[in-house]
């Protein structure tokens, strides 16, 4: 299967078949990023030319090898190699500015407006399909912000996986306490790729049912 336009956003979302993707469009295959991972241009220049040489027999291998990569990136500078890291980590030709780009690309806990359908779908169910309170929503803006300024160029990203908001921003107070920039980047990695995981499973399951 292949097209040359990307997926449109108002319609239902779904996967083209993973053994497809080395002969698909550049425009299929950042949407299908897109839809698993968030918008990313970073992401994009770094998955695209894996999507083009490899043939996956699963998301699942695809994921996994995309996760690897991430991971390798976040070796690629450390406290030891450049004393003033992370303090330097946002500077746009920064080694690792792409990969902190990568991890902001999914929207803040608790953001109001969030443009994807699939990142509004999980935030709703973290609140149980109901809305949060101001008190709430302004806990997790003082933990987001205190986070960011913890971790400069960080973004928290977290798999729910059924836990609800008052775990979840347990989880949040703890790695701010823990303060290890470069966990935080191993954190965000693991996170983003089983958000991937398990949204590719459920719209492959969702395209199964139709």
């Amino acid at each position: 299967m292949s097209f040359s336009t990307p997926l449109n956003p108002t319609a239902t979302p779904f996967l083209p078949a993973v053994t497809s993707l080395p002969t698909l469009s550049d425009d299929a295959l950042t949407s299908t990023l897109d839809l698993l991972f968030e918008l990313s241009p970073d992401l994009h220049t770094l998955a695209l030319p894996t999507m083009r040489s490899i043939s996956f027999d699963s998301y699942d291998e695809l994921i996994s090898t995309i996760r690897d990569i991430l991971l390798a990136l976040t070796e690629t500078l450390s406290f030891t190699s450049d004393p003033s890291y992370p303090s330097t980590a946002i500077d746009d030709d920064a080694p690792k500015a792409p990969l902190l780009r990568i991890l902001s690309a999914h929207p803040r806990l608790g953001e109001k407006k969030v443009d994807s359908a699939l990142s509004r779908a999980e935030q709703a169910n973290l609140r149980g399909g109901g809305g949060d309170s101001e008190e709430v929503l302004e806990q997790l803006r003082q933990l987001n912000e205190e986070y960011e300024k913890k971790f400069p160029g960080l973004r928290y990203v977290v798999f729910v996986n059924g836990r609800g908001r008052g775990e979840v921003m347990d989880d949040m107070r703890w790695r701010i306490d823990r303060g290890d920039y470069e966990e935080e980047e191993r954190e965000g990695v693991r996170a983003m790729c089983d958000i991937a995981r398990d949204r590719a499973g459920k719209l492959l399951g969702a395209a199964k049912g139709r």
